[in-house]
């Protein structure tokens, strides 16, 4: 079987969902199934030639929606070599260009690859009902009714992460009518060993650290992540107990709401922005930390709440984190509403556990990740469902 992914980019600075190809990729390669993507990205980009696959850079789209002229007319070109299509998002022109382009295809050819499409959360409702979505919100309004529920119903099938996100998605636009819905999983390769250079590269990035474990954030700094509920629930927890860890705040902050942030957590010398962590530096970030945190409005997946679950980690999240069912079912962590109430509670039921307790918790997060999330599982999954 020949796969081709087709996504607006796959530079790793977007992170998601093109760190979720490049995870899923090696593991189809095993079972004997050959991938290539084709992105709209510079063909001269640094990061090309890096990968263990093919990836056809067409060139970077300057046009508002993404748009580019050469995507189409190249589909057309090379649909021929494969027998399955997978759209990476919604919203953007290569996901119209994807569907146009089969359309047009199959009227002169009687055999054509499958061509289903990956939400990656982006029909979650969360996206047309946060207050700071307004505009965006009716812009989905008006894609979804011209182009967007065409994209969705004319697909093969149209492919989820978990169970909660094939749900959430029926609830959002009318006139949702996708001939199939495959609840596809998702995984992540396991992580690196923990080494003691890991440490150290933790340590050297971030000085202010006091060499006991702590709380790790690590995600985008974002509204949509909950950091200012999680910054003033921790600050009126240090207030109430009389010891808790440090929290270590990873992610770029050098944006407005980063300082922002930077600023509603400056009263305490106990929260620690830590800025973008790569490398062992991450790693160590996870190995270090006592438990991962993130009190999210929304989040389909959750990457890094699966490398910490991957590195014996308790999850501390919230119920708008999609795979949410499978850590408590698992035992793997703690969940919560995402209020700010409820992020105070989480913290909360966290510092007050036992010793025995958090091990306990932290066995049973990596099973969670074993059961659940490996790269191994997913691909079987992904396999079983667009093959049945």
């Amino acid at each position: 079987m020949r796969i081709l992914q087709v996504i607006a980019s796959m530079d790793p600075k977007h992170g998601g969902v093109c760190q979720g190809i490049r995870n899923t990729i090696p593991e189809l390669q095993k079972m004997g199934i050959e991938s290539e993507v084709v992105c709209l990205d510079d063909p001269k980009a640094d990061y090309l030639g890096q990968d263990s696959f093919v990836i056809h850079a067409l060139g970077k789209s300057k046009k508002l929606w993404g748009y580019h002229k050469d995507l189409i007319p190249w589909l057309l070109a090379n649909f021929s070599r494969y027998d399955v299509v997978v759209v990476n998002g919604l919203w953007l022109y290569q996901s119209h260009a994807a569907i146009k382009a089969m359309l047009t295809y199959r009227k002169t050819h009687d055999v054509s690859p499958k061509i289903y499409v990956m939400t990656h959360g982006m029909l979650d409702p969360y996206f047309q009902t946060a207050k700071d979505r307004k505009l965006k919100a009716l812009r989905n309004d008006v894609y979804w009714k011209v182009l967007e529920n065409k994209v969705v119903n004319e697909a093969d099938g149209i492919l989820f992460t978990c169970e909660e996100e094939l749900l959430l998605a029926r609830t959002t636009f009318p006139n949702y009518k996708p001939k199939r819905e495959i609840n596809v999983g998702y995984g992540i390769q396991p992580p690196p060993a923990n080494r003691e250079e890991m440490r150290e590269a933790f340590a050297s990035h971030l000085p202010q650290w006091n060499g006991k474990p702590f709380l790790i954030f690590l995600s985008r700094i974002h509204p949509k992540k909950g950091v200012d509920m999680l910054i003033n629930a921790y600050r009126k927890l240090e207030e109430e107990l009389e010891e808790v860890p440090q929290l270590i705040i990873a992610g770029p902050n050098e944006h407005e709401y980063g300082k922002e942030m930077q600023a509603l957590g400056a009263a305490s010398p106990n929260i620690i922005f830590a800025g973008m962590l790569r490398g062992d530096a991450k790693w160590g970030a996870f190995y270090e930390s006592e438990a991962f945190v993130l009190s999210s409005h929304q989040e389909n997946f959750g990457i890094a709440v699966v490398e910490a679950l991957a590195c014996n980690k308790p999850v501390l999240i919230s119920n708008k984190i999609n795979i949410w069912r499978e850590i408590e079912k698992g035992l793997g962590g703690i969940v919560k509403n995402d209020t700010q109430e409820d992020t105070y509670d989480l913290l909360k039921q966290w510092f007050l556990l036992g010793k025995n307790e958090k091990q306990g918790m932290a066995l049973a997060a990596q099973e969670v990740y074993r059961t659940c999330f490996t790269m191994e599982r997913a691909a079987e999954q992904f396999i079983k469902g667009i093959n049945n």
